[in-house]
């Protein structure tokens, strides 16, 4: 006997369900300003002045030769084929890498896209041997990354704005502990 389900066609209903489950996939070179673009998008949310806006554009910026480089991994979150956000990796040494980006359409926000990016960020960076995820964190996303496991060791200053200090957070990396029976 044959099971319940083979051979029938999917209903409507199973397959939107289906495919609006996020995708995360690594970022194309041809990206870099369309990732560029939504992360002064995202920045821009939380209500900094146009001026400021414009200091951060360059930090901001995603280029095509970070996207190709070996020591960086970018991820783009996708739903039904429409990006979502994208994070940002920076390998900094064999057991230390620094989340670089982490940013969400701005009308996605608050959807659960950024912990699905950051648990993804955290998984690929155990994964390369991390031990140690470094965030420099935006004042408006430290209470995300505490919630993510980050705990702040310092402040570093920003390069986009001299004397402007942000919070320097760490996520300690440990491989998920799996269950006997």
């Amino acid at each position: 006997m044959s099971s319940e389900n083979e051979g029938e066609v999917p209903r409507k209903s199973d397959l939107d369900r289906r495919t609006n489950q996020p995708q995360i996939r690594p970022a194309k070179p041809a990206e870099a300003g369309f990732l560029s673009d939504l992360a002064y998008r995202s920045k821009a949310h939380w209500g900094y002045s146009p001026e400021f806006m414009e200091s951060c554009r360059e930090e901001l910026a995603v280029s095509r030769s970070d996207l190709e480089k070996k020591a960086f991994h970018y991820g783009v979150a996708e739903v039904n084929g429409t990006t979502v956000g994208y994070y940002g990796l920076e390998q900094l040494s064999p057991s230390v890498w620094e989340l670089e980006a982490l940013f969400v359409e701005p009308d996605q926000i608050g959807q659960g896209y950024g912990q699905l990016l950051i648990e993804h960020a955290k998984n690929t960076a155990l994964k390369a041997g991390a031990k140690h995820l470094l965030i420099l964190s935006d004042p408006n996303a430290i209470d995300f990354y505490r919630a993510s496991g980050g705990e702040q060791v310092g402040e570093r200053e920003s390069a986009s704005i001299p004397g402007r200090f942000l919070p320097l957070l760490i996520i300690q990396l440990r491989p998920e502990k799996s269950v006997s029976s």
